[in-house]
């Protein structure tokens, strides 16, 4: 398995593009407070839903319907599961990206082992 780092001018813009994106949703939230973050939190389960809408219709599962996405449209709302979980993560600390980085280094640890 080859290691693929993210270079460091795109880590950059995805961690201040998370934060332009919380910050817009933070400036117009209709409902703040704990009630506001478990709506930032559910809207994860909407777009898993649509995750699997579209697996659904990639696949033409549904005989009524058909094919009704591509597997491109899967991509997309892959992405769209990545960038609303990073933003609830946003939401919760504003250490984001400290955050996810050694989740995710303790989470290649565990599965890959210890890097050489």
């Amino acid at each position: 398995m080859t290691d693929r780092a993210i270079p460091a001018e795109t880590s950059a813009d995805l961690w201040a593009a998370i934060d332009d994106l919380w910050t817009w949703l933070d400036a117009d939230q209709p409902v703040g407070g704990q009630e506001g973050l478990l709506l930032r939190l559910l809207k994860l389960s909407e777009e898993v839903g649509e995750v699997s809408e579209a697996v659904i219709g990639a696949t033409g599962q549904n005989p009524r319907k058909g094919v009704t996405h591509t597997w491109e449209d899967v991509q997309g709302e892959l992405c769209d599961v990545v960038i609303t979980a990073l933003v609830a993560l946003r939401t919760l600390t504003p250490d984001t990206r400290e955050v996810f980085s050694r989740h995710l280094s303790r989470v290649r640890e565990r599965s890959l082992g210890s890097p050489s």
